[in-house]
């Protein structure tokens, strides 16, 4: 949700060494090698900070200071563990420390442990209520884990007792865009603009603009971020606007642009695919999708929509054979990947000879079947694949199957009615030819379902993060 890491480490190395010079102002030796630590670690040197720490811990085992800076210095070299051992030290040492429990807190966090960091960065907005760090802190984890109604009067506080935060600003924007707040959130990040004026500030306005309804102003907010920061997020978010809306032109040109910068980014692929079916060029999309394929052979969204464009243009079935043939491998138990080999292989054989397997392509269906009895695409195909038999009494139970699953399929109506033709079933093939007329009148039905095919692969390529070279 949010761009940031959870919190920031809330003790200054200074303040750490001043203070165990006071403690161990008897020994220099002491003193000096604990500031050469502070020193390595202000430099980035946390390996040669540990190794003095480390030789330091066994002569002041109860110094608040150095469990605490170790501690940091673990934290630094990702080394989770050890980190909360010292971290833990230092809070029983310092009970009343808050930033030594905002610290534990951060070192909990990372390492996965959620319940244990909320307990420790409440603890430390108990000791210090009115302390910046510690309601940003403890809002910015509730945002993180999702709570925003919780997280939104922390950081509204936060912004308070600093107003001049950018991190916090960007935060309370964020949850009030995300709980409703549009106009709140608008005016904060307006303000911050006049102040910063940063890409991801664009990017956060454009999507309040979007939930707004306001679809021209979110569309120029978005393009003012990636033109501040081409990163792949921004051009990504460009490309998905004009695609969400049906500027496909200009969404093509987007999305061509980001993954000429970005040729390893599979969403940014499958984005320019979906804009040249959408735009009607179906062989230039099957030719993207298959590349995407390469790129994440067990993303789902791709083989969606190379399913759909491979529909409209089967000229390189070889190619989207193996592809789908290779995702069925990956995917055993996936009854949509099954599904997929299955149609493309019949769809290619249908348009290049005769030779069609019908026993691998009946298996591959039944499989799907097997593995999702609730895909009713699988049975009203494996009607298909009987009634071209003429193998009716196989086929109509299929269709009438799938349109129990889903009574809104027109093929299935019509080929349903059709099989009833054969078997002398002249009333019922009526009653499901009048369904199909009346399906197929519903034509916005099928632009709807289109168009929530395209939000759902949008959506769900934001939550995730982005696949960068």
């Amino acid at each position: 949700m949010s761009r940031k890491s959870p919190v920031r480490l809330a003790i200054l190395c200074s303040v750490l060494a001043s203070a165990f010079v006071a403690a161990a102002q008897d020994n220099q030796t002491l003193d000096r090698q604990f500031q050469s630590a502070v020193a390595h670690y202000n430099a980035g040197q946390f390996a040669d900070a540990a190794a003095q720490l480390e030789k330091i811990l066994p002569q002041v085992p109860n110094s608040f200071e150095a469990q605490e800076l170790l501690g940091l210095v673990y934290a630094a070299l990702s080394q989770d563990a050890k980190s909360l051992e010292h971290l833990k030290a230092a809070v029983r040492l310092k009970p009343d420390s808050a930033e030594a429990r905002t610290n534990l807190a951060t070192s909990l966090s990372h390492s996965g442990n959620a319940t244990a960091a909320l307990e420790q960065f409440k603890k430390a907005l108990e000791l210090e209520p009115n302390d910046f760090t510690a309601n940003h802190n403890l809002g910015e984890f509730y945002v993180q884990t999702g709570k925003l109604a919780d997280a939104r009067p922390l950081l509204e506080r936060a912004q308070q007792i600093d107003p001049s935060s950018y991190d916090n600003g960007y935060d309370l924007a964020l949850a009030d865009s995300l709980t409703g707040r549009l106009g709140e959130a608008r005016q904060l990040v307006q303000t911050m603009i006049q102040k910063k004026d940063a890409g991801e500030l664009h990017n956060l306005l454009a999507q309040i603009e979007e939930k707004d309804g306001q679809y021209v102003a979110a569309v120029n907010e978005f393009e003012k971020a990636a033109h501040m920061d081409p990163s792949d997020d921004n051009l990504f978010d460009w490309g998905s606007e004009l695609l969400l809306h049906r500027t496909y032109d200009p969404a093509i040109e987007v999305f061509r642009e980001a993954a000429r910068r970005y040729p390893k980014s599979p969403r940014l692929t499958i984005g320019l695919g979906m804009a040249l079916y959408s735009r009607g060029l179906y062989e230039e999309a099957v030719k993207t999708l298959l590349t995407a394929a390469d790129l994440a052979p067990s993303d789902p969204r791709c083989y969606l929509f190379l399913s759909k464009a491979y529909d409209s243009s089967p000229n390189q079935a070889a190619e989207v054979i193996e592809r789908f043939r290779h995702y069925s491998e990956l995917q055993p138990d996936n009854a949509l990947a099954q599904y997929y080999y299955a149609m493309s292989l019949w769809k290619g054989k249908r348009a290049q000879d005769a030779s069609v397997d019908f026993a691998q392509i009946e298996s591959l269906l039944r499989k799907s079947i097997a593995l999702d009895g609730a895909l009713a695409e699988a049975h009203t195909q494996l009607g298909n694949l009987y009634a071209d038999q003429h193998e009716y009494e196989k086929s109509i139970p299929e269709y009438e199957r799938a349109l129990v699953l889903n009574p809104n399929l027109p093929d299935a109506h019509y080929r349903l009615g059709t099989d009833y033709v054969h078997v002398g079933q002249k009333e019922r093939a009526q009653q499901e030819f009048d369904v199909y007329q009346k399906l197929r009148a519903q034509h916005l039905a099928e632009v709807d379902k289109e168009r929530a095919d395209v939000q759902q692969f949008v959506y769900s390529s934001k939550a995730a993060p982005a696949n960068k070279p």
